[in-house]
Protein backbone atom coordinates (compact mmCIF):
# COMPACT_ATOMS: atom_id res chain seq x y z
CA UNK A 1 0.00 0.00 0.00
CA UNK A 2 1.32 3.45 -0.90
CA UNK A 3 0.21 5.21 2.29
CA UNK A 4 -2.05 8.16 2.95
CA UNK A 5 -1.45 11.74 1.93
CA UNK A 6 -1.78 14.21 4.81
CA UNK A 7 -1.95 18.00 4.93
CA UNK A 8 -1.52 20.05 8.10
CA UNK A 9 -1.19 23.82 7.96
CA UNK A 10 -2.04 27.34 9.03
CA UNK A 11 -2.75 30.35 6.81
CA UNK A 12 -3.95 33.94 6.88
CA UNK A 13 -7.47 32.49 6.86
CA UNK A 14 -7.01 30.61 10.14
CA UNK A 15 -4.25 32.30 12.12
CA UNK A 16 -3.09 35.86 12.85
CA UNK A 17 0.39 36.98 11.95
CA UNK A 18 1.48 36.65 15.60
CA UNK A 19 1.13 32.88 15.26
CA UNK A 20 2.12 32.51 11.60
CA UNK A 21 5.49 34.13 12.18
CA UNK A 22 6.23 31.58 14.91
CA UNK A 23 5.58 28.76 12.45
CA UNK A 24 7.38 30.37 9.51
CA UNK A 25 10.33 28.48 8.03
CA UNK A 26 13.13 30.87 7.01
CA UNK A 27 14.56 30.70 3.50
CA UNK A 28 16.22 27.33 2.94
CA UNK A 29 14.82 25.82 6.16
CA UNK A 30 11.81 23.98 4.69
CA UNK A 31 13.86 21.09 3.28
CA UNK A 32 15.54 20.48 6.62
CA UNK A 33 12.19 20.55 8.39
CA UNK A 34 10.88 17.89 6.00
CA UNK A 35 13.97 15.78 6.74
CA UNK A 36 13.24 16.04 10.48
CA UNK A 37 9.74 14.71 9.85
CA UNK A 38 11.11 11.59 8.14
CA UNK A 39 13.38 11.01 11.10
CA UNK A 40 10.34 10.60 13.37
CA UNK A 41 9.70 7.22 11.72
CA UNK A 42 6.00 7.97 11.15
CA UNK A 43 6.45 9.89 7.89
CA UNK A 44 7.70 8.40 4.62
CA UNK A 45 7.58 11.46 2.34
CA UNK A 46 7.29 15.16 3.19
CA UNK A 47 7.30 18.62 1.60
CA UNK A 48 7.04 21.80 3.71
CA UNK A 49 5.72 25.04 2.21
CA UNK A 50 6.24 28.34 4.03
CA UNK A 51 5.24 31.77 2.69
CA UNK A 52 4.18 35.07 4.24
CA UNK A 53 0.61 33.81 4.45
CA UNK A 54 0.95 30.09 5.20
CA UNK A 55 2.97 27.22 6.56
CA UNK A 56 1.81 23.83 5.30
CA UNK A 57 3.17 20.29 5.44
CA UNK A 58 2.28 17.62 2.87
CA UNK A 59 3.26 14.19 4.13
CA UNK A 60 2.80 10.52 3.28
CA UNK A 61 2.31 7.98 6.06
CA UNK A 62 1.10 4.42 6.53
CA UNK A 63 -0.55 5.35 9.83
CA UNK A 64 -2.61 8.52 9.51
CA UNK A 65 -3.06 9.00 13.27
CA UNK A 66 0.64 8.61 14.03
CA UNK A 67 1.55 10.71 11.00
CA UNK A 68 -0.67 13.61 12.00
CA UNK A 69 0.69 13.46 15.53
CA UNK A 70 4.28 13.58 14.22
CA UNK A 71 3.64 16.60 11.99
CA UNK A 72 1.63 18.42 14.65
CA UNK A 73 4.37 17.78 17.20
CA UNK A 74 7.05 19.13 14.85
CA UNK A 75 5.05 22.29 14.13
CA UNK A 76 4.36 22.76 17.83
CA UNK A 77 8.07 22.52 18.62
CA UNK A 78 8.86 24.94 15.81
CA UNK A 79 6.48 27.54 17.22
CA UNK A 80 7.00 26.79 20.91
CA UNK A 81 3.27 26.05 21.27
CA UNK A 82 1.63 23.09 23.07
CA UNK A 83 0.35 20.64 20.41
CA UNK A 84 -3.17 20.57 21.87
CA UNK A 85 -3.38 24.36 21.79
CA UNK A 86 -2.11 24.50 18.21
CA UNK A 87 -4.53 21.81 17.02
CA UNK A 88 -7.50 23.38 18.77
CA UNK A 89 -6.86 26.94 17.67
CA UNK A 90 -5.65 27.09 14.11
CA UNK A 91 -4.41 23.94 12.38
CA UNK A 92 -6.39 22.68 9.40
CA UNK A 93 -6.01 19.13 8.16
CA UNK A 94 -6.96 17.15 5.05
CA UNK A 95 -6.22 13.74 3.61
CA UNK A 96 -5.69 12.22 0.18
CA UNK A 97 -7.75 13.92 -2.56
CA UNK A 98 -8.84 16.79 -0.31
CA UNK A 99 -5.20 17.48 0.56
CA UNK A 100 -4.30 17.37 -3.14
CA UNK A 101 -7.18 19.68 -4.06
CA UNK A 102 -5.99 22.21 -1.48
CA UNK A 103 -2.46 22.22 -2.92
CA UNK A 104 -3.87 22.68 -6.43
CA UNK A 105 -5.85 25.69 -5.19
CA UNK A 106 -2.83 27.12 -3.39
CA UNK A 107 -0.61 26.78 -6.45
CA UNK A 108 -3.26 28.35 -8.69
CA UNK A 109 -3.46 31.35 -6.35
CA UNK A 110 -7.05 30.70 -5.26
CA UNK A 111 -6.12 30.38 -1.58
CA UNK A 112 -3.96 33.52 -1.59
CA UNK A 113 -4.82 36.75 0.16
CA UNK A 114 -4.76 38.26 -3.31
CA UNK A 115 -6.62 35.82 -5.53
CA UNK A 116 -4.50 34.89 -8.53
CA UNK A 117 -1.21 36.33 -7.24
CA UNK A 118 1.61 34.84 -9.27
CA UNK A 119 4.37 34.57 -6.65
CA UNK A 120 2.88 31.49 -4.99
CA UNK A 121 3.66 29.32 -8.03
CA UNK A 122 7.38 29.97 -7.59
CA UNK A 123 7.17 29.50 -3.84
CA UNK A 124 5.55 26.07 -4.22
CA UNK A 125 8.19 25.11 -6.78
CA UNK A 126 11.04 26.14 -4.48
CA UNK A 127 9.51 24.24 -1.55
CA UNK A 128 9.31 21.11 -3.70
CA UNK A 129 12.87 21.58 -4.98
CA UNK A 130 14.08 21.97 -1.38
CA UNK A 131 12.45 18.65 -0.48
CA UNK A 132 14.00 17.01 -3.54
CA UNK A 133 17.44 18.19 -2.48
CA UNK A 134 16.89 16.75 1.01
CA UNK A 135 15.63 13.47 -0.45
CA UNK A 136 12.30 13.66 1.41
CA UNK A 137 9.97 13.19 -1.56
CA UNK A 138 8.72 9.93 -3.05
CA UNK A 139 6.32 8.56 -5.66
CA UNK A 140 3.21 10.19 -4.19
CA UNK A 141 4.60 13.65 -3.42
CA UNK A 142 6.52 13.75 -6.70
CA UNK A 143 3.32 13.09 -8.61
CA UNK A 144 1.33 15.49 -6.43
CA UNK A 145 3.63 18.49 -6.74
CA UNK A 146 4.32 17.94 -10.43
CA UNK A 147 0.58 17.86 -11.10
CA UNK A 148 -0.11 20.86 -8.83
CA UNK A 149 2.51 23.00 -10.58
CA UNK A 150 1.14 21.99 -13.98
CA UNK A 151 -2.37 22.87 -12.79
CA UNK A 152 -1.24 26.27 -11.54
CA UNK A 153 0.36 27.00 -14.90
CA UNK A 154 -2.78 25.88 -16.73
CA UNK A 155 -4.98 28.16 -14.59
CA UNK A 156 -2.78 31.16 -15.34
CA UNK A 157 -2.66 30.31 -19.05
CA UNK A 158 -6.32 29.53 -19.63
CA UNK A 159 -7.97 32.08 -17.32
CA UNK A 160 -7.43 35.72 -16.41
CA UNK A 161 -7.40 35.12 -12.69
CA UNK A 162 -3.93 36.73 -12.54
CA UNK A 163 -4.85 39.73 -14.69
CA UNK A 164 -3.06 42.86 -13.53
CA UNK A 165 -0.31 40.79 -11.82
CA UNK A 166 -1.42 41.95 -8.36
CA UNK A 167 0.73 40.83 -5.46
CA UNK A 168 1.20 41.51 -1.78
CA UNK A 169 3.94 43.95 -2.75
CA UNK A 170 1.78 45.91 -5.18
CA UNK A 171 -1.04 46.11 -2.63
CA UNK A 172 1.44 47.36 -0.01
CA UNK A 173 2.46 50.16 -2.35
CA UNK A 174 -1.20 50.93 -3.10
CA UNK A 175 -1.86 51.19 0.64
CA UNK A 176 0.98 53.68 1.04
CA UNK A 177 -0.40 55.73 -1.85
CA UNK A 178 -3.88 55.56 -0.31
CA UNK A 179 -2.51 57.06 2.92
CA UNK A 180 -0.12 59.66 1.47
CA UNK A 181 -1.44 60.35 -2.03
CA UNK A 182 0.69 60.19 -5.18
CA UNK A 183 4.17 58.84 -4.58
CA UNK A 184 6.14 60.70 -7.24
CA UNK A 185 7.60 63.20 -4.78
CA UNK A 186 7.81 60.84 -1.85
CA UNK A 187 11.02 59.36 -0.49
CA UNK A 188 10.68 55.60 -0.02
CA UNK A 189 13.01 53.27 1.87
CA UNK A 190 12.85 49.55 1.03
CA UNK A 191 14.37 47.16 3.55
CA UNK A 192 15.76 44.08 1.85
CA UNK A 193 16.99 43.06 -1.60
CA UNK A 194 15.30 39.73 -2.20
CA UNK A 195 12.31 38.74 -4.31
CA UNK A 196 9.84 40.72 -2.20
CA UNK A 197 12.02 43.83 -2.37
CA UNK A 198 12.18 43.54 -6.16
CA UNK A 199 8.40 43.32 -6.39
CA UNK A 200 8.12 46.37 -4.14
CA UNK A 201 10.63 48.23 -6.29
CA UNK A 202 8.75 47.38 -9.49
CA UNK A 203 5.45 48.62 -8.05
CA UNK A 204 7.12 51.81 -6.78
CA UNK A 205 8.80 52.49 -10.12
CA UNK A 206 5.45 52.20 -11.89
CA UNK A 207 4.14 54.92 -9.59
CA UNK A 208 7.15 57.21 -10.04
CA UNK A 209 8.59 56.95 -6.51
CA UNK A 210 12.27 57.41 -5.68
CA UNK A 211 13.57 54.37 -3.81
CA UNK A 212 16.39 53.79 -1.36
CA UNK A 213 17.35 50.12 -0.97
CA UNK A 214 18.78 49.17 2.41
CA UNK A 215 20.54 45.81 2.62
CA UNK A 216 23.75 44.30 3.96
CA UNK A 217 23.67 40.58 3.28
CA UNK A 218 22.74 41.01 -0.40
CA UNK A 219 24.61 44.22 -1.13
CA UNK A 220 25.30 43.33 -4.78
CA UNK A 221 21.66 42.52 -5.40
CA UNK A 222 20.61 45.81 -3.80
CA UNK A 223 22.95 47.64 -6.18
CA UNK A 224 21.44 45.77 -9.13
CA UNK A 225 17.92 46.69 -8.01
CA UNK A 226 18.92 50.31 -7.57
CA UNK A 227 20.37 50.42 -11.09
CA UNK A 228 17.32 48.70 -12.60
CA UNK A 229 14.70 50.84 -10.88
CA UNK A 230 16.49 54.16 -10.63
CA UNK A 231 17.19 54.14 -6.90
CA UNK A 232 20.12 54.16 -4.50
CA UNK A 233 21.54 51.28 -2.45
CA UNK A 234 23.03 51.65 1.03
CA UNK A 235 23.99 49.33 3.90
CA UNK A 236 22.05 48.83 7.12
CA UNK A 237 24.52 51.04 9.00
CA UNK A 238 23.02 53.97 7.06
CA UNK A 239 19.42 53.06 7.95
CA UNK A 240 18.92 55.72 10.70
CA UNK A 241 19.88 58.61 8.42
CA UNK A 242 17.69 57.24 5.61
CA UNK A 243 14.73 56.92 7.98
CA UNK A 244 15.25 60.49 9.12
CA UNK A 245 14.27 61.70 5.63
CA UNK A 246 11.86 58.96 4.50
CA UNK A 247 8.13 59.33 3.96
CA UNK A 248 7.47 55.61 3.55
CA UNK A 249 9.22 52.44 4.71
CA UNK A 250 8.39 49.17 2.94
CA UNK A 251 9.96 46.09 4.48
CA UNK A 252 10.13 42.51 3.24
CA UNK A 253 13.36 40.79 4.31
CA UNK A 254 13.84 37.14 5.21
CA UNK A 255 15.22 37.99 8.65
CA UNK A 256 14.09 35.64 11.44
CA UNK A 257 14.01 38.58 13.87
CA UNK A 258 12.78 42.18 13.90
CA UNK A 259 15.33 44.60 12.43
CA UNK A 260 13.63 47.88 13.39
CA UNK A 261 12.75 48.44 17.05
CA UNK A 262 10.55 50.97 18.83
CA UNK A 263 13.33 52.70 20.76
CA UNK A 264 15.42 53.19 17.63
CA UNK A 265 12.43 54.54 15.72
CA UNK A 266 11.49 56.81 18.65
CA UNK A 267 14.95 58.45 18.47
CA UNK A 268 14.63 58.93 14.71
CA UNK A 269 11.12 60.41 14.89
CA UNK A 270 12.19 62.91 17.56
CA UNK A 271 14.38 64.62 14.95
CA UNK A 272 11.77 64.75 12.16
CA UNK A 273 9.92 67.84 13.42
CA UNK A 274 6.60 66.03 13.55
CA UNK A 275 6.75 64.72 9.96
CA UNK A 276 4.67 61.52 9.64
CA UNK A 277 6.13 58.18 8.59
CA UNK A 278 4.15 55.34 7.02
CA UNK A 279 5.62 51.86 7.56
CA UNK A 280 4.28 48.82 5.69
CA UNK A 281 5.84 45.53 6.81
CA UNK A 282 5.01 42.57 4.55
CA UNK A 283 7.56 40.19 6.08
CA UNK A 284 6.70 37.05 8.06
CA UNK A 285 8.28 36.91 10.62
CA UNK A 286 7.83 40.68 10.91
CA UNK A 287 10.77 42.99 10.29
CA UNK A 288 9.30 45.84 12.34
CA UNK A 289 8.56 45.47 16.04
CA UNK A 290 4.77 45.83 16.52
CA UNK A 291 5.55 48.27 19.37
CA UNK A 292 6.60 50.78 16.68
CA UNK A 293 2.89 51.44 16.12
CA UNK A 294 2.92 53.30 19.44
CA UNK A 295 5.64 55.75 18.37
CA UNK A 296 4.09 59.22 17.76
CA UNK A 297 3.94 60.08 14.07
CA UNK A 298 4.30 56.46 12.89
CA UNK A 299 1.54 54.60 11.07
CA UNK A 300 2.40 50.89 10.94
CA UNK A 301 0.72 48.25 8.79
CA UNK A 302 1.56 44.55 8.68
CA UNK A 303 0.57 41.96 6.11
CA UNK A 304 -2.75 41.21 7.81
CA UNK A 305 -3.72 44.89 7.51
CA UNK A 306 -3.55 44.51 3.74
CA UNK A 307 -6.62 42.30 3.74
CA UNK A 308 -8.99 45.26 3.88
CA UNK A 309 -7.38 46.68 0.74
CA UNK A 310 -7.50 43.30 -0.97
CA UNK A 311 -11.20 42.76 -0.20
CA UNK A 312 -12.16 45.49 -2.65
CA UNK A 313 -10.39 43.67 -5.49
CA UNK A 314 -12.00 40.26 -5.02
CA UNK A 315 -15.19 40.88 -6.98
CA UNK A 316 -13.17 41.79 -10.07
CA UNK A 317 -11.60 38.32 -10.21
CA UNK A 318 -14.57 36.29 -8.99
CA UNK A 319 -15.70 35.13 -12.46
CA UNK A 320 -12.18 34.07 -13.45
CA UNK A 321 -11.76 32.28 -10.13
CA UNK A 322 -14.84 30.19 -10.93
CA UNK A 323 -13.30 29.20 -14.26
CA UNK A 324 -10.11 28.27 -12.42
CA UNK A 325 -12.13 26.08 -10.03
CA UNK A 326 -13.46 24.11 -13.01
CA UNK A 327 -9.93 23.54 -14.33
CA UNK A 328 -8.77 22.37 -10.92
CA UNK A 329 -11.60 19.85 -10.70
CA UNK A 330 -10.68 18.55 -14.15
CA UNK A 331 -7.09 18.02 -13.02
CA UNK A 332 -8.24 16.54 -9.71
CA UNK A 333 -10.10 13.78 -11.54
CA UNK A 334 -6.82 12.71 -13.10
CA UNK A 335 -5.04 12.67 -9.76
CA UNK A 336 -7.87 10.78 -8.09
CA UNK A 337 -7.78 8.11 -10.80
CA UNK A 338 -4.02 7.76 -10.40
CA UNK A 339 -4.26 7.61 -6.61
CA UNK A 340 -6.92 4.92 -6.84
CA UNK A 341 -5.04 2.72 -9.31
CA UNK A 342 -1.93 3.08 -7.16
CA UNK A 343 -3.61 0.93 -4.51
CA UNK A 344 -6.14 -1.21 -6.36
CA UNK A 345 -3.78 -4.00 -7.46
CA UNK A 346 -2.05 -4.40 -4.07
CA UNK A 347 -5.47 -4.38 -2.39
CA UNK A 348 -6.82 -7.04 -4.77
CA UNK A 349 -3.75 -9.20 -4.13
CA UNK A 350 -4.07 -8.73 -0.36
CA UNK A 351 -7.80 -9.53 -0.38
CA UNK A 352 -7.34 -12.75 -2.34
CA UNK A 353 -4.39 -13.80 -0.21
CA UNK A 354 -6.43 -13.20 2.94
CA UNK A 355 -9.23 -15.38 1.57
CA UNK A 356 -6.84 -18.20 0.64
CA UNK A 357 -5.13 -17.99 4.03
CA UNK A 358 -8.49 -18.39 5.79
CA UNK A 359 -9.37 -21.41 3.61
CA UNK A 360 -5.98 -23.00 4.34
CA UNK A 361 -6.43 -22.37 8.06
CA UNK A 362 -9.89 -23.97 8.13
CA UNK A 363 -8.61 -27.04 6.28
CA UNK A 364 -5.68 -27.37 8.67
CA UNK A 365 -7.93 -27.02 11.73
CA UNK A 366 -10.08 -29.94 10.51
CA UNK A 367 -7.21 -32.17 9.42
CA UNK A 368 -7.93 -34.73 12.17
CA UNK A 369 -11.48 -35.31 10.93
CA UNK A 370 -10.33 -36.51 7.50
CA UNK A 371 -7.96 -39.33 8.41
CA UNK A 372 -9.55 -41.64 5.85
CA UNK A 373 -9.24 -39.27 2.89
CA UNK A 374 -7.07 -40.35 0.00
CA UNK A 375 -4.50 -37.91 -1.42
CA UNK A 376 -6.81 -37.44 -4.42
CA UNK A 377 -9.72 -36.56 -2.07
CA UNK A 378 -7.54 -34.05 -0.25
CA UNK A 379 -6.68 -32.36 -3.54
CA UNK A 380 -10.37 -32.17 -4.41
CA UNK A 381 -11.22 -30.68 -0.99
CA UNK A 382 -8.46 -28.12 -1.34
CA UNK A 383 -9.65 -27.21 -4.85
CA UNK A 384 -13.24 -26.87 -3.60
CA UNK A 385 -12.19 -24.52 -0.79
CA UNK A 386 -10.20 -22.36 -3.20
CA UNK A 387 -13.05 -22.32 -5.71
CA UNK A 388 -15.39 -21.05 -2.99
CA UNK A 389 -12.93 -18.30 -2.08
CA UNK A 390 -12.48 -17.31 -5.72
CA UNK A 391 -16.23 -17.31 -6.36
CA UNK A 392 -16.88 -15.23 -3.24
CA UNK A 393 -14.21 -12.66 -4.10
CA UNK A 394 -14.85 -12.49 -7.85
CA UNK A 395 -17.43 -9.69 -7.77
CA UNK A 396 -15.56 -7.58 -5.17
CA UNK A 397 -12.41 -7.95 -7.28
CA UNK A 398 -14.20 -6.79 -10.44
CA UNK A 399 -15.71 -3.83 -8.63
CA UNK A 400 -12.38 -2.89 -7.06
CA UNK A 401 -10.75 -2.70 -10.48
CA UNK A 402 -13.53 -0.39 -11.66
CA UNK A 403 -13.14 2.06 -8.79
CA UNK A 404 -12.72 5.59 -10.05
CA UNK A 405 -13.13 9.16 -8.97
CA UNK A 406 -12.58 11.19 -5.85
CA UNK A 407 -13.66 8.55 -3.31
CA UNK A 408 -11.71 5.57 -4.66
CA UNK A 409 -8.91 5.93 -2.10
CA UNK A 410 -11.39 6.18 0.78
CA UNK A 411 -13.29 3.07 -0.35
CA UNK A 412 -10.08 1.10 -0.65
CA UNK A 413 -9.06 2.17 2.84
CA UNK A 414 -12.42 1.07 4.27
CA UNK A 415 -12.07 -2.32 2.60
CA UNK A 416 -8.54 -2.76 3.94
CA UNK A 417 -9.77 -1.96 7.44
CA UNK A 418 -12.79 -4.28 7.20
CA UNK A 419 -10.62 -7.24 6.16
CA UNK A 420 -7.63 -6.21 8.34
CA UNK A 421 -5.41 -6.26 5.25
CA UNK A 422 -2.87 -3.91 6.75
CA UNK A 423 -2.18 -6.32 9.59
CA UNK A 424 -0.21 -8.32 7.02
CA UNK A 425 1.09 -5.69 4.57
CA UNK A 426 1.29 -6.63 0.92
CA UNK A 427 4.59 -5.83 -0.74
CA UNK A 428 4.66 -3.88 -3.99
CA UNK A 429 5.89 -6.98 -5.85
CA UNK A 430 2.74 -8.83 -4.83
CA UNK A 431 0.52 -6.58 -6.96
CA UNK A 432 1.39 -8.58 -10.09
CA UNK A 433 2.25 -11.90 -8.44
CA UNK A 434 0.41 -15.22 -8.67
CA UNK A 435 -0.86 -16.73 -5.39
CA UNK A 436 2.12 -19.08 -5.23
CA UNK A 437 4.53 -16.24 -5.88
CA UNK A 438 2.88 -14.15 -3.15
CA UNK A 439 3.42 -16.92 -0.61
CA UNK A 440 7.03 -17.31 -1.70
CA UNK A 441 7.65 -13.55 -1.44
CA UNK A 442 6.27 -13.54 2.09
CA UNK A 443 8.27 -16.62 3.06
CA UNK A 444 11.51 -14.93 1.92
CA UNK A 445 10.64 -11.66 3.69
Amino acid sequence: MSGELLLLGVSHKTAPIELRERLALPHGRSGGFARELLETGSIEEAVALSTCNRTEVYAVTRDAVAGEAAVLGALARLGGIPPTELARATIYTARNCEAARHLYRVTAGLESMIVGEAEIQGQVKRAYEGALEEGTTGPLTNRLFGAALATGKRVRTETEVSVGHASVSSVAVDLARQVLGELGERRVVVLGAGETAELLARALAERGARTIFVANRHRDRALALAERYGGVAVGFDHLPEQLAHADIVLSGTASPHAILGAEELQDIMSGRAGRALVVVDVAVPRDVDPACAGVPGVTLYDIDDLQAVVARQRSVRAAEARRAEDLIEDEMERFARWLGTLEVLPTVAALRERGRAIADAVLAENEARWEGLTPRDRERLDALARAMVNRLLHEPTVRLKRLDGDRAHVRLQVLRELFALDDAPVMADEAQATPAEVRELRRRS
